[in-house]
């Protein structure tokens, strides 16, 4: 199996790090760096990545290189399924790059990947896998495999290939529907196993044996195997809704937190000093659990028409109940567990904002923003943010008084 990790920061490193240490040495590693003057540093280091966690240093080897620059973005010119097989094609894809460089970079990979490849999004944000099926994977039938995750822990980079894992969160992942209609969560729903005990299973990804489709689908449970294996990051595999409502409610920590630490100039601990941050966080929250509940509604309400157009009485089917970790109590208490688990971290928007770097603001503020807008819930808040990170951004560090 061949592992590539595009994006070498400090969850991408963390991730690696636990990756090499749980999987046996014939199954190969590779770090996409972003320039050629990156893969140099690391190969200087002899390869290694190096975490520290409660002041103890543990380094992990064993890793290949490329170099990003290297890699050719697609010409118009070129057939659409002209790819690159053998060695140079991508198995299995973590992607832990920031939101607003995934697409571009998943483009120049493309020639790489194929329909039984697997991609693994494992950055900050929201909406980046609905513009890649939108403006790259259009095709459902020349679709990678699909895992969304949601990561909570924290880390940051103290040299180059030095980090230190500073918070002990989780990490849930989901695998998205397939487009063939093969169901990879049977085992949660069998009705033949006790509700107890039902797990979802490997062998709904592919049985291994007796599978005509086998090739398409063996990247993805192997993939998911190997996530598994990373026990000391707290990996679990569950339904894609659980995972889409962890990953709202980190998605709403982020909108908070990113924002004022990039805006403030401050750890993440230091937010909460006055009543006034902690006003700005209730606001955000209420908007967002508000847009939350008009998407579901609204997706209930389809749910319940389609089931009718087939002729299935829905006047008994129960539609679910908007989740409990959605509603805005919930949302701010989750706001100040993670502020707690992460008091000093310096965010990854603050760190953008003072290289003069692109936040991703437009995939965590902008996100509720999309959703409110679609459903007509007035997010004032969210908004004004979003339009101060933008005018941070845009000002020069050096202008700084």
């Amino acid at each position: 199996m061949r592992f590539h990790v595009l994006g070498i920061g400090p969850i991408g490193s963390l991730v690696s790090f636990h990756l090499r240490r749980a999987l046996p040495s014939h199954h190969t590693i590779t770090l996409i760096h972003r320039t050629q003057a990156q893969a140099n540093e690391s190969l200087s280091l002899g390869g290694a990545i190096s975490i520290e966690h409660q002041g103890i240093l543990t380094t992990a080897n064993g890793f290949g290189s490329e170099v990003f620059e290297a890699t050719k973005p697609p010409t118009l010119s070129a057939p659409p399924d002209s790819r690159i097989s053998g060695a140079d094609l991508i198995d299995s894809l973590l992607v832990t790059t920031k939101a607003h460089g995934t697409v571009p970079a998943i483009r120049r990979l493309l020639s790489r990947l194929s329909p039984s490849s697997t991609i693994v999004l494992m950055h900050n944000g929201m909406g980046v896998y609905e513009e890649l099926i939108h403006d790259i994977f259009r095709n459902p039938e020349q679709r990678p495999n699909f895992i969304l995750s949601s990561i909570t822990h924290g880390a940051f980079r103290k040299t180059s290939k030095h980090f230190v894992h500073s918070g002990v969160g989780s990490i849930i992942f989901g695998v998205v529907p397939d487009p063939g209609e093969r169901d990879f969560e049977a085992g949660f729903y069998d009705r033949d196993v006790p509700q107890t005990e039902r797990r979802l299973r490997l062998s709904d990804i592919t049985p291994l044996s007796n599978d005509p489709l086998y090739k398409k689908y063996i990247t993805l449970r192997d993939t998911i195997a190997a996530l598994l294996l990373m026990e000391p990051l707290n990996v679990s595999w569950r339904p894609m809704s659980e995972v889409q409502t962890a990953m709202r409610t980190k998605l709403v920590a982020n909108a908070v937190i990113n924002p004022l630490t990039a805006l403030m100039g401050c750890r993440n601990g230091d937010i909460f000093t006055t009543s006034a941050a902690t006003r700005v966080m209730q606001r955000v929250c209420q908007e967002a659990s508000d847009a939350f509940a008009a998407e579901f509604k609204a997706d209930s309400k389809a749910w319940a028409e389609k089931l009718a157009a087939q002729g299935v009485t829905t006047d008994d089917t129960p539609l679910g109940r908007f989740p409990r970790a959605l509603n805005n109590r919930a949302l701010e208490a989750e706001v100040r567990r993670v502020v707690r688990l992460t008091k000093g971290n310096i965010s990854s928007m603050l760190a953008d904002v003072r290289r003069g770097r692109s936040t991703e603001v437009e995939f965590i503020n902008g996100y509720l923003l999309k959703v409110g807008s679609t459903y007509h819930v007035p997010m004032p808040a969210t908004a004004t943010l979003l339009n101060l990170v933008k005018m941070r951004s845009a000002i020069p560090i050096d202008q700084m008084m």
